[in-house]
């Protein structure tokens, strides 16, 4: 009879939902494959997922989300409409109140697409919350005590740096440089050394697979195959992990130079309770090894890597519908 309340964590690479009293019950990666000819919506999620770089002509596999922020209004709706659907969390007669996520520094605009996109999709009342502010408290982070915590989200899209006390962010940063640019960076290295064309998800794959960020860390290699740019024909090749830290050691750099920008501007009693606490990672971005000794290098602070990294905004999101009435209705 009764709606239940959910969280939604809106990734560039992943849709995350919770619902209350159930936990984190759908976690799909966020693509659409549509049919071109006739708008329609054929897969969505995972299985959409399968058919990147690999549909005929009629159909596209879109990811409606990019950086973070609506790309394509029309198929984001779709697909949240798609998977709140998939969960029957209507009620009888009511609908559910939606908590959302988005980045810090996103504009009015890009915060009205994401509500509206929500409340199209069948939500009562649609609440936004900041992603890192959402992320630490899924971390475990108490958040809400007059003392500085530090998070590092690193997402598929963007990623967001956040000093918060007293409940707020207090210095945030974020920079459109994460997973998918890691992912493009990997590509276009093997593109331009090999002269091989991969695609993204093979790109994804390595960085998993044998990717590091901390130089000397890891001597994995990999057997990848692609098309060669000379013959057009198919090609395998072997990579190693430390050329996977050359291809994404200026992508990095970016991320710590932003850490460093937010511990700058943090206020020194806060700065002090950073040191004595350190620093948490959440996101996709801190499996990516090495992440976290690289940064326990460069910002001279402990660093640790958040239990469940990439279900931390989703956790959040739980914790926060709990105590949803003291959450404002609107950014």
């Amino acid at each position: 009879m009764f709606s239940k309340d959910i969280g939604i964590d809106l990734g560039t690479a992943n849709v995350l939902i919770h619902v209350k009293g159930k936990g984190i019950v759908l976690n799909e990666p966020s693509v659409v494959a549509i049919d071109k000819k006739t708008n329609k919506v054929l897969a969505v999620g995972e299985e959409a997922r399968q058919m990147v770089g690999r549909t005929p002509g009629n159909i596209t596999a879109i990811r409606p989300l990019r950086d973070g922020v609506i790309a394509d209004f029309d198929v984001t709706e779709a697909m949240l409409r798609h998977f709140i659907n998939k969960l029957n969390v209507k009620g009888f007669l009511a609908k559910p109140r939606i908590l959302i996520c988005c980045p810090t520094n996103i504009t009015s605009v890009e915060q009205k697409a994401i509500r509206e996109a929500a409340e199209k999709s069948g939500g009562k009342k649609v609440y936004l919350e900041e992603e890192p502010k959402v992320a630490a408290i899924g971390a475990g982070m108490d958040i809400f005590q007059p003392s500085g915590n530090m998070v590092v989200d690193i997402g598929g899209g963007t990623t967001d740096i956040a000093v918060l006390s007293m409940g707020d962010i207090v210095t945030s940063e974020s920079i459109k440089v994460a997973g998918d640019v890691f992912d493009n960076d990997i590509l276009q290295y093997i593109k331009k050394e090999y002269k091989l064309l991969i695609g993204e998800r093979t790109a994804e794959a390595i960085k998993i697979t044998i990717g590091t960020v901390f130089k000397g860390s890891r001597n994995d290699t990999m057997d990848i195959r692609g098309r060669d740019m000379v013959t057009g024909l198919p090609r395998t090749i072997t990579i190693e992990s430390e050329e996977i830290e050359r291809a994404l050691h200026e992508s990095v750099a970016m991320i710590v130079q932003s850490a460093k920008n937010v511990l700058e501007k943090t206020p020194p009693e806060l700065s002090a309770d950073i040191i004595d606490r350190g620093v948490i990672i959440t996101g996709g971005g801190a499996l990516l090894h090495g992440m976290d000794q690289l940064l326990i290098e460069e910002l001279k602070v402990p660093v640790f890597i958040a239990e469940r990294p990439m279900d931390c905004v989703a956790i959040g999101t739980g914790i926060m519908l709990e105590n949803i009435d003291r959450v404002p209705a609107s950014l």
